[in-house]
């Protein structure tokens, strides 16, 4: 399967994660209920827009020390030289294996070093801290809370599958992340999810519109729900075709 192209990433970081798990349904090619991560994964930082990338996993656990003579630090360096592996930009996913959390995945140090290595950000199952800090440096990070402190932060195994959000995370998966959450996205259809996202975007907007123009009319209310519809259903046919 080709790499998508950098023209292709970025249109797809141009929509919001809902329109893209929109997207997705019309091409029937997962159950609507998978692929997208649960509440419990909340962006830290909600004002910074959508980011897209290919999943750098790793497991992880802060509850006990790591094995003797080793570092919490020393794997960040394995897991960096092997972001070369990725069909494109990085998003770290780490699944924090103690449950609950025993300290934060991540802080200040870390993240700068994944983006200075190209990291786009970062999705924990556990924890983050140095908010202010990851936050300056304008490093997206989802996580489900927060602690202060790393207690024995160390990577157990890098480049495994994870289990975050209740969704299996693959080295190399597509992803697409923003204030309303995280989701996969199927590689074999991301090119035509970015080529036919203006038009989904435009369906919509036909309902949007005639609310604004014409305010509480039931009867242009249905006149654009069908319109909406009928080019739902253009787009629809229009993916199965391919």
């Amino acid at each position: 399967m080709p790499a998508l192209t950098p023209e292709t990433l970025a249109k797809l970081a141009s929509f919001d994660t809902p329109t893209i798990c929109n997207i997705i349904e019309l091409f029937e090619i997962r159950p609507r209920n998978m692929g997208f991560m649960d509440g419990r994964i909340r962006a830290c930082f909600p004002e910074m827009g959508p980011i897209v990338g290919y999943a750098a996993t790793a497991t992880f656990r802060s509850s006990a020390p790591p094995p003797p003579g080793s570092d919490v630090y020393d794997n960040i360096e394995v897991q960096v030289k092997r972001f070369s592996e990725l069909s494109g930009p990085p998003i770290v996913v780490f699944q924090d294996l103690d449950d609950p959390a025993a300290a934060a995945t991540f802080g200040e140090i870390m993240c700068t070093t994944y983006q200075t290595f190209g990291a786009v950000g970062l999705i924990t199952s556990g924890a983050g801290r140095d908010l202010d800090q990851v936050r300056r440096i304008g490093f997206p990070v989802f996580t489900g809370g927060t602690i202060c402190a790393h207690g024995y932060c160390h990577t157990m195994g890098i480049h495994d599958p994870v289990r975050v959000g209740g969704v299996m995370v693959y080295p190399d998966d597509l992803i697409h992340a923003d204030v309303n959450g995280v989701t996969t996205i199927p590689k074999e259809i991301a090119s035509e999810v970015a080529a036919v996202g203006d038009a989904y975007v435009a369906a919509e907007m036909v309902i949007l519109n005639t609310l604004k123009e014409f305010g509480p009319d039931h009867k242009k209310l249905q006149e654009a729900r069908k319109e909406s519809k009928r080019q739902m259903q253009a787009l629809r046919e229009k993916v199965a075709i391919k």
